[in-house]
């Protein structure tokens, strides 16, 4: 699997199946506690897009995945991992891309969009109303420093109930608990320009992610955005093929600058 050097030094692994190029790349960026192969390969959208002709690369997130993960919190503060977004549009040579994220990786993808106007279209999944009133993960369902807990306890039955899920997807694929929780605690309540984003963007949300509540209300927010439900919560709603489909419709259409 390549690897390249971030703005930092940070050492990143991603992976890169080529299309028919008659498209631009689709750049995946997943979410916390996965890796590409959690989120877009066993869920079934790599080969969808595959499938579509779409040239695909995902990008494991510092301290996820195949990628360096180092335990100090300050290596995940502010936008490092929109930067790593940029740092591997560089390394690529990339001039154009459509992005998509989910979860975190949707909120890192909101921000490299905001920043980088070398993404042509955006997508985002398993976020909603949270990124506008929280600038990032929904607080009213989950706090950071309790997915830090859940990911340090040494007795599993001591995890605070709304940190059991990731508890199990970091064990589920061999995440590194320690950087994983660092990545937790670098989260800070904020703001995204979302008004900075000028992009085609689509917002898929599951009907029963609690993660994603109100996404009407994060659609809203992005000009001109387009917003589409599929059945599911969190962790099921990116496996569902109304997931994929939508995707590779919006993907695979002519998104003119």
């Amino acid at each position: 699997m390549p690897t390249f050097a971030s703005f930092d030094g940070l050492r990143l692994n991603y992976t890169a199946w080529e299309g028919d190029g008659a498209h631009h790349p689709v750049l995946l960026q997943h979410g916390f506690a996965a890796d590409t192969n959690a989120n877009w390969i066993s869920t079934g959208v790599v080969a969808a897009l595959r499938a579509a002709g779409l040239t695909v690369i995902s990008l494991d997130a510092r301290g996820h995945g195949r990628s360096e993960k180092p335990h100090d919190e300050c290596r995940y503060t502010g936008d490092s991992m929109a930067r790593d977004i940029s740092a591997l549009l560089d390394e690529l040579g990339l001039d154009e891309v459509s992005l998509v994220g989910y979860s975190m990786g949707a909120i890192v993808a909101l921000a490299a969009t905001a920043a980088d106007k070398r993404i042509r279209c955006l997508a985002t999944g398993g976020v909603g109303s949270g990124i506008v009133d929280f600038g990032g993960v929904d607080l009213r369902v989950v706090k950071p420093a309790d997915i830090a807990s859940a990911l340090l306890a040494e007795d599993p039955s001591t995890v605070p109930p709304s940190g059991v899920p990731f508890r199990l997807l970091a064990d589920a694929v061999g995440g590194d608990r320690q950087a994983l929780a660092a990545v937790a605690l670098a989260t800070r309540e904020g703001s995204l320009n979302l008004s900075a984003i000028g992009v085609p963007t689509l917002v898929l949300a599951g009907d029963q992610d609690l993660l994603a509540a109100e996404p009407e209300r994060l659609a809203a927010a992005i000009a001109g955005a387009r917003l589409v439900r599929i059945p599911g919560d969190h962790m099921s709603a990116v496996m569902s093929p109304a997931f994929s489909e939508a995707l590779v419709a919006f993907l695979a259409a002519p998104h003119p600058r």
